[in-house]
C-alpha cells in the first residue's frame, strides 16, 4: 500500500500513471463499462448502448507487440548431456543447434461502445477508447482501428474516439489540440460530415462531451471525469499504483515536477 490519498486521484483529470501498458488493459475495460452505465439511462427507451469487439492478430514482428506482451520472453536453452555417443571414425559431427520458440501470434480483442436505435437496430454512434496499439504506426492494431473508422465514416453513423494516451501517433491529428496531452475527436454524420475536437490538458479535469444521436434528438452529456473517478475507485488504483516512482511513459520535466507536487499534496505524509 502506497498511502491513503485525500482525493480519489492525486490528479485533477486523467492520471498519467494509468497509461502504463501493464495497467491500461484493465482501465480500458472498466472505463468503457463506466461510460456505458452513464449513457444507458440517458438514452432509454429510444436507444440502447452495447459493447462490441474488434479482433485482430498480432505477431512478434509487429511494432506494437510490446504493448501486448510487455515482459521480455526468456528463451531457455536446454543443455545437452556432456556424455555423447562416440562418433564413428570418418563420420561428420553434427553442429549443436540452439533450441528456440516458434514466433508467436496473439489474438487481440479490443472493445468499443455502440449506441443503437431501438426501432430499426441501426448503429447511431460508435464510441472508441484508444489503446496503445492503435497509436503505433505500421501496426496491425492501428490498421484495424483505421479500417473500422473508414467503414463507419461511409455510413450515417457518428464516430467518437477518446484518446487518453500521450505516447504514440494520434489517429486524428487535429491542429487545434496539438498542445494538449489528450483529446476527444468527433465526426458527426451529415452531408457533409462535420468534425470537432475537445483538447484535454493533463492539468485540467476531463470534460463533459456531447454524444450525438439521431437528428430529432439532442446530444446527451457524457461526463468523462465522473466516469474516471468511478473507475479509479473501483479499480483501487490508489493502492495499486506506486506513486513513488516516475510515470510510464515518462512526463516532460515540467509536467513531472508538477505531478510530484500533486502527489505530495494528496499524501503529505510521504
Amino acid at each position: 500500500m502506497y498511502g491513503d490519498f485525500i482525493m480519489p486521484s492525486p490528479f485533477p483529470g486523467m492520471d498519467p500513471y494509468l497509461e502504463d501498458p501493464d495497467l491500461w488493459s484493465g482501465f480500458h475495460h472498466t472505463f468503457l463499462n463506466a461510460l456505458q452505465q452513464q449513457i444507458s439511462p440517458a438514452i432509454k427507451p429510444n436507444y440502447f448502448v452495447r459493447v462490441e469487439e474488434r479482433v485482430y492478430v498480432i505477431t512478434e514482428d509487429d511494432p506494437a507487440y510490446r504493448f501486448i506482451v510487455p515482459d521480455l520472453r526468456v528463451i531457455a536453452v536446454k543443455r545437452r548431456s556432456a556424455r555423447r555417443a562416440a562418433i564413428p571414425a570418418g563420420a561428420l559431427a553434427i553442429a549443436e543447434p540452439i533450441e528456440i520458440n516458434e514466433p508467436s501470434e496473439r489474438e487481440v480483442h479490443e472493445y468499443r461502445l455502440e449506441v443503437v436505435d431501438r426501432v430499426d437496430r441501426n448503429v447511431v454512434c460508435v464510441i472508441e477508447l484508444l489503446s496503445p496499439t492503435n497509436k503505433v504506426p505500421q501496426s496491425a492494431g492501428r490498421a484495424s482501428f483505421l479500417q473500422k473508422r473508414k467503414a463507419v465514416l461511409k455510413t450515417t453513423t457518428h464516430w467518437m474516439e477518446i484518446d487518453l494516451l500521450r505516447e504514440g501517433v494520434r489517429t486524428a491529428n487535429v491542429g487545434a489540440s496539438s498542445g494538449a496531452e489528450y483529446q476527444v475527436y468527433l465526426s458527426r454524420s451529415g452531408e457533409p460530415r462535420s468534425f470537432f475536437v475537445w483538447p484535454i490538458l493533463l492539468r485540467e479535469p476531463l470534460p463533459v462531451v456531447g454524444i450525438p444521436l439521431l437528428a430529432k434528438d439532442k446530444d446527451i452529456p457524457l461526463n468523462l471525469q465522473t466516469a474516471f473517478s468511478q473507475v479509479y475507485e473501483i479499480g483501487g488504483y490508489e493502492v495499486d499504483i506506486d506513486y513513488r516512482v516516475a510515470a510510464s511513459p515518462s512526463l516532460d520535466p515540467q509536467a513531472a515536477k508538477w505531478a510530484r507536487e500533486r502527489i505530495r499534496q494528496a499524501n503529505p505524509r510521504k
